[in-house]
């Protein structure tokens, strides 16, 4: 049984947006020092012509944006917290795990998340919900999965429902 942590081994399995964060740096930061050895070649009247520059900086300038703009999909920390909220209700790991992957393909773990087709909230996304607390959407949500007659407490039962409709 895996066991939830958050030591530095685990880094990598806890936290992938970070991964991906550092993985992406070096890139942005040559992306950086491109752009900028090619403004200070263009200001000191480099032989190149500006019109020579202008695709090389159209490129890099889309990148930046590109690469600003996935970054700028920010990584709650609270999310951390509302996953670990919702393991110690479970208390199984393959259960838990289940329930990550489902609420990620639901809400990406956000409690402010509005399906805009439906009259889904949440975390969860349970119809008609009203509730704001993230704590007290994943106690729906779990209620939810334990009464359901289909999934009777298997939160996996409940991901294999959604991998087959796109709901539970």
């Amino acid at each position: 049984m895996n066991k939830l942590s958050t030591t530095l081994n685990n880094l990598w399995m806890t936290r992938p947006n970070h991964a991906k964060v550092i993985h992406n740096m070096p890139l942005t930061l040559t992306v950086w020092v491109r752009w900028v050895r090619l403004k200070r070649a263009a200001e000191a009247g480099s032989s190149r012509k500006l019109s020579q520059l202008t695709p090389q900086l159209c490129l890099l300038l889309s990148l930046l944006s590109i690469m600003t703009t996935t970054q700028a999909i920010a990584y709650d920390p609270n999310t951390e917290l509302y996953k670990l909220y919702a393991h110690m209700k479970l208390g199984n790991d393959k259960q838990y795990r289940c329930l990550v992957t489902l609420w990620r393909l639901e809400s990406q773990w956000s409690p402010t998340a509005n399906n805009p087709n439906s009259s889904a909230f949440g975390i969860p996304q349970l119809l008609k919900m009203k509730e704001t607390n993230p704590y007290k959407q994943i106690d729906l949500g779990l209620k939810y999965i334990n009464h359901h007659k289909l999934y009777k407490g298997d939160v996996c039962k409940a991901l294999d429902k959604h991998k087959k409709v796109g709901h539970y």
